[in-house]
């Protein structure tokens, strides 16, 4: 087992890797925890809940609402859950950012930790402290940030992990690649999903590759003053046609990279969109979707990104580095309706 630590404004976050499910009995007082995951989960891996206090939610974004957090916290009164109570989150990114955020408010605060159970909540989801719900389509409009006390990776609960899944979290390694890690990118140019899926030595590199990437983005600029928001790369449209047609998150952050890198040709001279292209087809990501570029406009007009009549929008110098740009939404209007007619 391998052990990684951050220092954060408020706490000191560790980091293990290539540990068992049945470490997290070291890490927290079995009497004291509460763990919450999702039904999938559960079912795949209900041997490993043996004797823990458990709350099962219903799997899906559909279920990252108010209304999930308000069960949650009736079955921890069920519990006699109190301040000094544990909760640990088991599963993807749904499950973590619900986790962290049911912590945030109930009695005012509960230590959290996360044992992330997909690839998209192992490189990025469970990183860096953002907990919150959906409202509407608006995602993630309501939240907190708050560290975690920990991070435990098994890699086992991984074997359940449908084909679809191990697509969707590859997004986020493309997109922490292609904004921060040149080196990286060609990497991912290099091999293919299976490559990865087959090579658990390099699949588990990967993943720590990741973790420090974003963890290190993080720690400079904890509270997105800064370079944390390069971390939203292909997020401001994706997020948009995410919810307003039912993608998951990777394939709608994969279609929002595209276009912020045709966007960034107009506007930092981006040349590489073809090879961004590639990379994501070639681990089955989608490129392009029809979307009605006034209805995503309705709803980046209440992004968290959006600053008066503009919007902080992450574009890319080159691969590798990414910059943050204030665009008009005039003007990002029109770039989106130029960039539907060019398909």
């Amino acid at each position: 087992m391998k052990k990684l630590q951050y220092q954060f404004s408020e706490k000191v976050t560790t980091y293990y890797f290539d540990a068992d499910f049945s470490h997290l009995e070291k890490l927290v007082d079995k009497k004291q925890a509460v763990l919450i995951t999702d039904d999938n989960i559960f079912q795949s891996h209900q041997k490993k809940f043996g004797g823990w206090n458990t709350i099962v939610i219903q799997a899906g974004e559909a279920f990252k609402v108010q209304e999930t957090i308000d069960s949650i916290i009736e079955q921890l009164l069920g519990f006699g859950a109190d301040r000094k109570t544990f909760l640990v989150g088991v599963g993807g990114g749904v499950v973590t950012d619900i986790t962290g955020y049911a912590a945030a408010v109930y009695m005012r605060g509960l230590p959290f930790g996360f044992v992330p159970a997909s690839i998209l909540a192992m490189v990025d989801a469970s990183i860096g402290g953002k907990n919150g719900i959906d409202v509407g389509l608006y995602k993630n409009l309501v939240g907190t940030i708050r560290q975690p006390d920990f991070l435990l990776y098994d890699m086992a609960l991984l074997k359940s992990l449908p084909k679809d899944e191990w697509i969707n979290g590859f997004a986020e390694i493309i997109k922490h690649a292609v904004i921060k890690d040149a080196a990286l990118f060609r990497e991912l140019e290099k091999n293919k999903l299976g490559f990865y899926q087959k090579d658990k030595t390099a699949f588990s590199k990967l993943i720590r590759r990741n973790v420090v990437i974003k963890s290190t983005v993080v720690q400079k600029d904890e509270f997105e003053q800064g370079d944390r928001r390069l971390l939203n790369f292909g997020h401001t449209l994706g997020h948009a046609v995410e919810n307003l047609y039912e993608l998951s998150h990777g394939r709608a952050i994969s279609i929002g990279m595209v276009a912020a890198s045709m966007i960034s040709e107009e506007l930092t001279n981006f040349k590489d969109t073809d090879r961004l292209v590639t990379v994501l087809k070639k681990y089955g990501l989608p490129t392009q979707a029809e979307y009605d570029a006034k209805e995503v406009l309705d709803v980046l007009r209440m992004d968290k990104k959006k600053e008066k009549d503009a919007m902080n929008y992450v574009l890319l110098k080159k691969i590798g580095q990414g910059v943050v740009k204030s665009v008009p939404l005039v003007q990002l209007e029109k770039l989106l309706q130029s960039i539907i007619s060019a398909r």
